[in-house]
């Protein structure tokens, strides 16, 4: 049985890191236009720069929760198929969780793009206008390598592989309301998967879902692999 586990905002909420945006529409303070779109990187670029010089800082400051630690021990231990995680957060909560491959739909945050090269490179320092390129040496040229509103997601024909191939399809602290994410529970369904949601309240898509864990993700994503594995673990 082939697993495909997408995960959103609010596994990672719980260690921490702040949802995406608040009821007011801002992402900490800051107009999204400003922060996470290539038109507001090419305005200001050292803005830009220094909201997410702020997020990595507080990344490095967090730990993974026992939603992450639970996925680790699921992706390490099944054995009646595959299990691929698919994550829209840009942090590494699910590497340092244990899982040993991620498909970052996102980007990441501790790395960054040269938009001249386009070589990207691991980045837990501050990155400026000043920040020079390790590849080919360019000033001012990198940015951080994360997927910004108008810009096409990573990975989406892999992504769409797997969907074809799940036989169960598990979202997790996503609103579905983000596309071309909140379209996967459709694509899953079509290919004959399961599908489940597990979630603090219902999503834009749960009507698409054959079965609803509502609740906090650290409790109920460890039951859930506990059950998954006490039938088809090693």
């Amino acid at each position: 049985m082939n697993i495909v586990v997408l995960t959103g905002a609010g596994i990672s909420a719980e260690s921490g890191i702040p949802v995406f945006r608040g009821a007011d529409g801002l992402w900490e303070g800051h107009r999204v236009e400003d922060v996470a779109t290539p038109e507001g990187f090419a305005r200001d670029p050292q803005r830009v720069h220094e909201f997410y010089n702020r997020r990595r800082a507080k990344l490095l400051e967090v730990e993974p929760n026992a939603a992450h630690r639970a996925l680790g021990r699921l992706a390490l231990g099944w054995r009646r198929g595959q299990v691929t995680v698919v994550t829209q957060n840009i942090d590494d909560l699910h590497e340092r969780g244990g899982s040993p491959e991620v498909i970052h739909m996102h980007g990441e945050l501790l790395k960054a793009r040269c938009t001249h090269c386009g070589v990207v490179t691991a980045c837990r320092e501050d990155l400026s206008r000043a920040s020079i390129c390790a590849s080919c040496g360019g000033i001012d040229c990198l940015r951080p390598h994360v997927v910004w509103f108008g810009e096409i997601p990573f990975h989406l024909g892999r992504i769409e592989r797997e969907l074809d191939r799940a036989d169960l399809f598990v979202a997790i602290g996503t609103s579905g309301r983000v596309y071309p994410a909140a379209g996967f529970v459709s694509a899953a369904r079509a290919a004959g998967a399961r599908t489940l949601e597990i979630n603090l309240e219902p999503g834009g898509t749960s009507p698409d879902f054959m079965e609803h864990r509502s609740g906090a993700a650290g409790t109920l994503v460890p039951e859930w692999v506990e059950e998954l594995l006490a039938h088809g673990g090693a």
